[in-house]
């Protein structure tokens, strides 16, 4: 019996890495009996078409600019309706709303096969949908979402966001995890006792609210210091920041690392923080709760699906620390608060890693998805 094939919509695939490449390939990786294929932007110096795990990817273009990537639509809606003729695929699965726009223009072209929708946005709502260039396309992205075969949200922040574009059906809960083994090995003791590492993997946007971590350390001792893993078009914005702050040696800028690479360097240090300004989920917080390292966040967005605070949280059990957003204050305190309770960190943080386990490993997620697609199948004959 032939392998089902599924066509992936993906403005950015690896190298360019973020929470939904990561899912991507977490998942495919774990379903070696559908053959998946994607078409993705290629941002500059990487092949043309080559396998990644279980993707056949197939990239479009030759750079990152505002023009490729809206011209990465119909190019990307072209290719899709000659290699459908080729390969006559089974689904489409569009990664993240705006890659609905390929798959209605296909609708146009007379491809109309079944499609999963996955939420993963990062940004506000009104970010996604309400700016002036995207208004007079939102007819589209409608039209893409009340025709979607399924949507997957990975929280239900995002589910709600379905019925508010006029998806009718029911937006399923299916959450990022964590390659729990890898996560949770036993690695080298922190780096320097006399030395308190906050630490961050993220992108250097206004959203993930790094600033504000930079703005906390004034208020905090001479031996706290912030690791930043991560590549993005504030850094020198922050740079500055911490230049003006008087805490340049103490914020350590440490760029672009391979995300195989992440769970030992995490280990090293003792607190992640994030005091995001929005979020979709969050896929970082869980890889180091899985780590084992106290979580300091807000509870913007999905975050607040899995972050837990003991004063604001009462009736769940406490998994991290939770502050406001644009609250440097507060995030010094929290800090304070894990050096000075070390029983209770242990406690806290067992409890996430636990919770980790039971419900983000991606072993159990992939199964999850390989059964929506096989439902997509049902439903189509």
């Amino acid at each position: 019996m032939p392998k089902k094939r599924i066509l992936i919509f993906s403005l950015a695939y690896y190298p360019q890495v973020g929470g939904a490449e990561v899912a991507l390939k977490e998942i495919t990786d774990r379903i070696p009996d559908i053959e998946f294929h994607m078409f993705t932007l290629n941002f500059g110096r990487a092949a043309r078409e080559e396998k990644i795990g279980n993707i056949f990817v197939h990239r479009i273009g030759n750079s990152g600019s505002y023009l490729s990537k809206i011209l990465f639509v119909p190019r990307a809606a072209y290719e899709a309706r000659l290699m459908h003729r080729a390969l006559s695929f089974d689904s489409f699965w569009a990664m993240m709303s705006y890659m609905l726009f390929p798959i209605v223009l296909l609708g146009f072209l007379g491809v109309r096969i079944p499609y999963l929708l996955t939420l993963q946005e990062g940004d506000p709502f009104e970010h996604t949908f309400n700016r002036w260039f995207i208004l007079p396309f939102r007819p589209l992205l409608s039209t893409g979402f009340k025709n979607a075969s399924a949507v997957q949200a990975i929280s239900i922040h995002l589910a709600q966001w379905a019925h508010r574009i006029g998806y009718q059906g029911e937006a399923l809960l299916i959450p990022n995890g964590v390659d729990i083994a890898r996560f949770t090995s036993v690695f080298p003791l922190k780096e320097d006792s006399n030395h308190i590492m906050l630490v961050t993997a993220s992108r250097l946007v206004h959203k993930n609210a790094l600033d504000d971590v930079i703005r906390a350390l004034p208020l905090l001792p001479d031996n706290i210091y912030f690791r930043i893993y991560g590549i993005g078009p504030e850094r020198l914005v922050l740079q500055r920041l911490a230049h003006e702050l008087g805490v340049g040696a103490r914020v350590k800028f440490s760029g672009y690392i391979d995300h195989s690479e992440l769970p030992r360097e995490l280990s090293k240090c003792h607190i992640f923080i994030r005091p995001s300004r929005s979020e979709g989920m969050g896929i970082s917080f869980i890889e180091a709760m899985a780590v084992g390292l106290p979580i300091i966040a807000t509870q913007e967005g999905g975050i607040a699906d899995f972050i837990f605070d003991a004063k604001r949280n009462p009736d769940k059990e406490t998994t991290g620390w939770v502050v406001d957003h644009d609250s440097p204050k507060q995030i010094a305190e929290a800090v304070k608060d894990i050096l000075a309770h070390p029983e209770q960190v242990a406690r806290v943080t067992a409890i996430a890693k636990k919770m980790v386990s039971e419900k983000y490993d991606w072993n159990l997620i992939a199964k999850e998805i390989k059964i929506l697609f096989d439902r997509l199948d049902a439903s189509a004959g």
